[in-house]
């Protein structure tokens, strides 16, 4: 069996912001930082995995985000059908990694089991951690569950020959990261392990933050699980379009292959 994966990263968001919005304590320059938004795809030659569905154009409306394009529709453009699509992996339940569920009639679900607890439980009642959150999706998934939709893992999880789960928290409580076999040795998805290079590499924590110090022990999980620094792409970094390729010239500035090599 084939254990190599094509791996793709679609950019179907952003948003405007500044360096002080990325860092807990702030920064001390005012500068531009924008914060680009994702969907991933893992696909191999006997089976695909879709890693987070993103949001829907009212979400991006109601958040103040620039919506570029429909994440589900655009993996068409790397030759996925969504409706056919048997595994999606989410990495957690905030509003960026899961909406758009629904999307996908013929999913099973991957989730880290203290996730759905945080997002059911007695945590949502404050607004500073509920507001990454949106409650239809959150709901959605509890009847996911019900319809025997969902696969919990608790911790690491080796998911196929090839994609492994890797429980972080931090950033979520049951953030998990994905590691996936490709030509160019195995890849880290951070997701929101690490939301900017800079995090991870300066050490210094996004400030949506569950547990600060299990966000800075992610960095060196992120570490530990890649050959080198160039195996780890953050989750919403800018910098991932400028270092890998394009799929086509058509698809440039909208996917990017992650198992070619970076340039940077």
């Amino acid at each position: 069996m084939d254990d190599t994966y094509e791996l793709f990263a679609i950019r179907y968001a952003m948003r405007d912001a500044k360096r002080r919005d990325h860092f807990i304590g702030g920064d001390p320059h005012d500068a531009p930082m924008p914060m680009d938004y994702f969907v991933w795809a893992a696909v191999g030659a006997e089976r695909s995995f879709v890693i987070d569905t993103g949001f829907n154009e009212a979400t991006s409306a109601k958040r103040g985000r620039t919506f570029l394009r429909c994440p589900v529709e655009s993996l068409r453009l790397i030759g996925i059908d969504p409706a056919t699509v048997q595994e999606v992996v989410l990495t957690h339940l905030h509003y960026d990694h899961v909406g758009n569920f629904d999307r996908f009639p013929a999913a099973r679900f991957h989730l880290q089991e203290p996730e759905m607890h945080y997002a059911t439980g007695r945590y949502m009642a404050y607004p500073k951690l509920s507001h990454s959150f949106e409650v239809e999706d959150v709901c959605g998934m509890v009847r996911l569950n019900f319809a025997q939709r969902v696969r919990f893992h608790d911790g690491d999880a080796v998911i196929a020959p090839g994609v492994s789960l890797h429980r972080m928290g931090g950033h979520s409580a049951g953030l998990q990261c994905v590691r996936v076999n490709t030509r160019r040795g195995p890849v880290v998805l951070a997701s929101d392990v690490t939301h900017f290079y800079e995090n991870m590499e300066k050490g210094r924590p996004f400030p949506t933050a569950f547990h600060v110090g299990e966000m800075l022990e992610g960095f060196d999980r992120l570490r530990d699980l890649a050959p080198t620094p160039k195996h780890i792409v953050p989750g919403h970094d800018p910098e991932v379009m400028r270092r890998y390729p394009a799929v086509s010239p058509e698809l440039d500035g909208i996917a990017v292959r992650l198992d070619a090599e970076p340039s940077a």
